[in-house]
């Protein structure tokens, strides 16, 4: 049987329940809500048991609180006559039930609930508007009140200027230090988009740096060795590589020696799934791809596949894993095991056994340098 629930513990709960719903409730008004506690009463055996504590728990829950109610029922114990009891408490609307959960709770809800309003005053009252003040009403009610003011001038001066050709820096809204446009972009994107249903703020961004190592002093552009270029700037250049190894990690980069007709490309990640393609100088060479030996790394050479480059891969097979054995670490973020179409039967091999040891990692600077160097020798020559 249920122990009966006092003031205090329906209290708690009411907050519990407010700060799980309140950015919904903000979102769309929290005129319907509607909250109903059973208050499981004691019986008379258990009542009579200890006679005091039952007479302080319904006397407790002799409240006056607007929006609250407070069911109460007769019940005729043989043993003590008639007794009022409290049966269930309902409380409807979300500020009794902020105001009910307590002072701190209430204070923190009004402050969400009048920005989410305005807000939907503001940039219109449309169910886009109100998904993006729920999705972000935690960093709504985060903002102090001068970047909630700033944050509706930067979304209206968005809204009325959809290609102004300015730079994330350059908004023009007084008050607004440089950076404070990026430190907020997330919110301000959000809700500029369900204004006006346009991914784009209209700005200009700049384009991504890649970094390259022109392993071949003939191959350098204005005899600079190592670089970083926007991709399109990049992919203007011309490169008569026969080899590109693309790398995963800066270190390797950083580390390669002079090798005759060949460049290498830092991978940065995923992104170097997007990049690569988009350089038309590394479709005339041969690619080598030379990642972690895990399974982000050959989820990488899959994109990279997928998207039609032709890439070799470097030290990422069953044999080299197992060789240096004493080198790998866990790997807690290696997902369930999913296919990967693009792998070879050696690589799918490889990957097979990262996650039958339970998810581990060979980090591609952990390989012995002469190993690793003589492994892109025997690849570059191959």
């Amino acid at each position: 049987m249920s122990a009966p629930v006092s003031i205090a513990t329906a209290r708690e709960r009411a907050a519990r329940v407010v700060a799980r719903e309140q950015r919904a409730w903000a979102a769309h008004g929290g005129d319907d809500v509607r909250w109903e506690l059973p208050l499981h009463p004691p019986s008379e055996r258990a009542a009579l048991a200890d006679l005091n504590a039952a007479i302080g728990w319904a006397a407790g829950w002799r409240i006056d609180e607007d929006g609250v109610e407070v069911t109460w029922t007769t019940r005729r114990w043989p043993s003590a006559g008639a007794q009022a009891i409290p049966e269930r408490c309902t409380v409807t609307g979300a500020d009794a039930m902020a105001r009910f959960a307590g002072r701190s709770v209430e204070r923190e809800w009004r402050r969400l609930r009048d920005r989410a309003h305005a807000l939907r005053v503001r940039l219109g009252d449309s169910a886009e508007v109100r998904s993006a003040v729920q999705r972000h009403g935690t960093s709504l009610a985060r903002l102090s009140e001068a970047d909630l003011l700033l944050l509706g001038e930067v979304v209206e001066w968005l809204v009325e200027n959809p290609a102004s050709g300015y730079r994330l820096r350059q908004v023009p809204i007084p008050g607004m230090h440089t950076k404070w446009l990026g430190a907020h972009r997330a919110l301000v994107e959000a809700l500029h988009s369900a204004a006006t249903g346009r991914e784009s703020l209209g700005l200009i961004t700049s384009m991504p740096g890649v970094r390259v190592r022109f392993l071949d002093a003939r191959l350098r552009p204005g005899g600079l060795a190592d670089i970083v270029a926007p991709l399109d700037e990049l992919a203007g250049l011309r490169v008569p590589a026969r080899t590109v190894v693309v790398v995963e990690n800066l270190e390797t980069l950083l580390a390669l020696p002079e090798r005759g007709g060949v460049v290498a490309v830092h991978g940065s990640g995923y992104a170097v799934a997007d990049a690569i393609p988009r350089l038309p100088w590394v479709a005339a060479a041969r690619v080598l791809y030379w990642g972690d030996l895990d399974a982000d790394g050959f989820a990488i050479l899959h994109a990279l596949r997928v998207r039609g480059v032709t890439a070799q891969s470097l030290l990422m097979d069953e044999e080299t894993l197992i060789a240096f054995r004493d080198l790998w670490v866990a790997d807690p973020g290696t997902a369930a095991p999913r296919a990967l179409s693009a792998l070879t039967a050696a690589e799918q091999r490889a990957l097979g056994r990262i996650h039958s040891e339970g998810g581990i990692r060979l980090e591609q600077e952990r390989v012995p340098w002469p190993y690793a160097l003589a492994a892109l020798d025997d690849a570059i020559g191959g």
